[in-house]
This record gives structure tokens, C-alpha cells and sequence, in this order.
């Protein structure tokens, strides 16, 4: 029997929601993390199975404190909660979007990481998995035969905090791999969320990028850290 754990942060819709789901399908128990326990419970109560509620605001530290203290044993962390706000380019960004980006996408993961640390070292197979964007490569944001690096740098405040993450992914795998961690960002690709409009419109499957987070967060004891992913499991450069 499976009596592994994961929570799966901003996971009451879109990908973090199939993500949820396709754990629960592997036997895992999931917590559901969601801002919103209404939202959050709805999610739960259509995964069912294995799922459990966790209200869990990304940004707030009481609310990090509290989640953290409900779990005390967990095999499986997925940062997935992320928001954009704003898509200006750097000259006309504003600064409180770019604040209010890096505080979900960057400074939310770095905090949530942290305070589970103590209940994923209880794991025999720690995994964290976090969730980026093919727009954080700085590699391919510099081709210009990638489309995205055609439109004039647009949407900087979610491209670098998504750049930063990819920094963090590789210095927690760095600093954690002594400790049987796995570490790895994953990009998803352009998926049907409610990230903008763009996304919006889009016929990606959430449940196709919530099948790669979910490869990285069964990765074997020989399985790789330290990496950044597409969806499809090829590599991704940085």
C-alpha cells in the first residue's frame, strides 16, 4: 500500500489541481493547499480519494506557520501556486506588480520550501518539484527563433521571477542532494488557465503539463536533480 504524501500548493484549479489529482490516482494522500478553503474544499471533494484540505496562503507567514504545523511527515512538495501581475516590459513595469509576482512565485516557494523542509528530511525519498515557465529561460528568451522572444521583453515581472525560481531549483538540489533530495523545475508549456488571457484562450491540456510534474515527483533514488524540464521530459536550458 501507498502511504506516501504530497502537498501540492495553489491546487484548488488548473494544473495544480490535475497535478493533485493524478497523485491522488497514484495512492498518495494529497493536500490540497488553496488560499481559499471554500475553493479548496470543492477541489477536495471532487479528487476525493486521497485528498485533504490544506488552507495555505503562499505569501502569508502565519498562514505557511500553521499549514507547516498540520503536516509532519510529507514525501512529495509541488510549488505550483503562481500568479502574473502585469505584462508590461521593465521600462514600464510596475514596480507593486512586480513586487506582487515575486512574493507568490518566488518569495512564497522560498518560504513554503523552508518551513516543510523539517517533514520532507522524514521522507525516505524527499521530492520537490517546482513549477516555472519556458519564459524563465534566459536561453531561450535570447533565440529569436522562439516566438516569445519576439515581443520586446513583454511580461517581465512573471519572466524573471520565473528565472529566479530556476535559480532557487538548482541551489536547493545543490544544497539538499546529500540528503536524498530531488529537486527539479519543470515547464509546463502554454496550458488553459486563468494565468491571463493568452492562457485563457489556449487549447493546452492542464492534465499534459500535470503528467511531467508528476514523472519529477516519482523520480527514482537514480533519478536526476537539479534540472529544469519541459512538460515531455526533454531539458530545458537555463
Amino acid at each position: 500500500m501507498n502511504d506516501s504524501t504530497a502537498l501540492v500548493t495553489g491546487a484548488n484549479k488548473g494544473i495544480g489541481k490535475e497535478i493533485a489529482r493524478l497523485l491522488v490516482a497514484e495512492g498518495f494522500t494529497v493536500y490540497v493547499g488553496s488560499r481559499d478553503a471554500g475553493r479548496g474544499q470543492r477541489a477536495v471533494d471532487e479528487l476525493g480519494g486521497g485528498a485533504r484540505l490544506l488552507v495555505l496562503d503562499v505569501t502569508d507567514a502565519d498562514s505557511i506557520d500553521a499549514a507547516a504545523r498540520e503536516v509532519t511527515a510529507l514525501d512529495v512538495l509541488v510549488n505550483n501556486a503562481g500568479i502574473m501581475s502585469g505584462a508590461s516590459p521593465a521600462p514600464e513595469a510596475d514596480l507593486d506588480d512586480v513586487r506582487r509576482t515575486y512574493e507568490t512565485n518566488v518569495f512564497g516557494v522560498l518560504a513554503v520550501t523552508n518551513a516543510f523542509l523539517p517533514a520532507l528530511r522524514r521522507s525516505p525519498r524527499p521530492r520537490v518539484v517546482n513549477i516555472s515557465s519556458g519564459t524563465g529561460s534566459l536561453t531561450w528568451s535570447a533565440d529569436p527563433d522562439r516566438e516569445f522572444a519576439r515581443h520586446s521583453g513583454s511580461g517581465a515581472a512573471y519572466r524573471s521571477s520565473k528565472t529566479a525560481l530556476n535559480a532557487l531549483t538548482l541551489f536547493y538540489a545543490q544544497s539538499l542532494a546529500g540528503d536524498g533530495f530531488k529537486v527539479n523545475a519543470l515547464a509546463p508549456g502554454l496550458r488553459r488557465t486563468d494565468l491571463n488571457t493568452i492562457a485563457a484562450e489556449s487549447t493546452g491540456d492542464p492534465a499534459e503539463a500535470a503528467a511531467g510534474a508528476v514523472a519529477l515527483a516519482l523520480l527514482p533514488d537514480d533519478g536526476p536533480t537539479g534540472r529544469f524540464v519541459s512538460w515531455d521530459g526533454t531539458g530545458v536550458p537555463w
